[in-house]
């Protein structure tokens, strides 16, 4: 497998699998738009990796998968993607899940509970899902926020409400914060379903998600509390273990809750 990007999420990745950590599974390039002097493989171009991979693992940010994406599946290498926010855009998502013979694979990422809410959904539609996500104000800080929000943000002693809005439009907004949303959002499959708000909280110590769901069928609430990872707070520390899993899944480990 080839791996893009080699930040927080992808050296945690790149150097589990390149000290053997996930059986069957061998790191053979790193793509990264930086020359790199630290990666435990060769670093090859894009196209190059094409050439050399069965899978390549997406760990870089939302404009790879637009411009790649489609690409890799069409050379025939499957794509896991982490960040699941670039499939808010409909179009994308739809030429993503057509195109082949490479397959196409989404980690859950930072929050648990997405393969029960992808079952229900064949008992019926799920009627009402929220989702809340608080971080660190700085972390959520974003180019088009006008003064008075991010003065707020930055002189809040408790949780401030940031954005309102749906699993459509909130991964937009904050590209590198909210890729939970549009996971939500592929398991319940529906964008315009989700309701998300993101909140800004000084206290933050964690970053939290909660999802609520329901149904005719049933009431669901997952609810996550995880360290911000120290390298990039924007993200958890968890999630490249969950990329991990994933592949952990792909390459044929026993055991593995699927």
């Amino acid at each position: 497998m080839g791996l893009v990007g080699w930040g927080a999420i992808g050296r945690v990745v790149g150097t589990a699998l390149a000290e053997g950590g996930v059986p069957g599974a061998e790191l053979v390039c790193v793509v990264d738009n930086r020359a790199l002097g630290d990666a435990p493989a060769p670093q090859l171009s894009f196209e190059d990796a094409l050439d050399h991979c069965d899978l390549i693992v997406e760990a870089a940010g939302q404009s790879v998968v637009r411009e790649w994406g489609e690409r890799v599946l069409q050379s025939g290498t499957d794509l896991l993607i982490a960040s699941t926010g670039a499939l808010t855009d409909e179009n994308l998502a739809a030429a993503l899940l057509a195109a082949g013979p490479g397959r196409v694979y989404f980690t859950g990422g930072a929050v648990g509970g997405l393969d029960l809410l992808q079952a229900v959904r064949s008992l019926g539609p799920l009627t009402d899902v929220t989702l809340t996500t608080t971080k660190l104000p700085s972390t959520l800080e974003q180019p088009w926020m006008g003064a008075d929000l991010l003065h707020r943000m930055r002189t809040a002693t408790g949780p401030v409400e940031v954005m309102r809005g749906t699993a459509r439009d909130v991964p937009v907004r904050f590209p590198k914060s909210t890729n939970v949303a549009a996971s939500v959002a592929l398991a319940v499959g529906d964008l315009d379903a989700v309701r998300v708000r993101v909140v800004a909280d000084p206290a933050a110590q964690h970053t939290r998600h909660v999802i609520e769901a329901s149904g005719g069928h049933g009431v669901y609430r997952f609810e996550v509390q995880h360290l911000p990872d120290p390298d990039n707070p924007a993200t958890s520390q968890v999630v490249p273990y969950a990329v991990l899993r994933s592949l952990g899944a792909l390459a044929g480990r026993r055991g593995q809750i699927l």
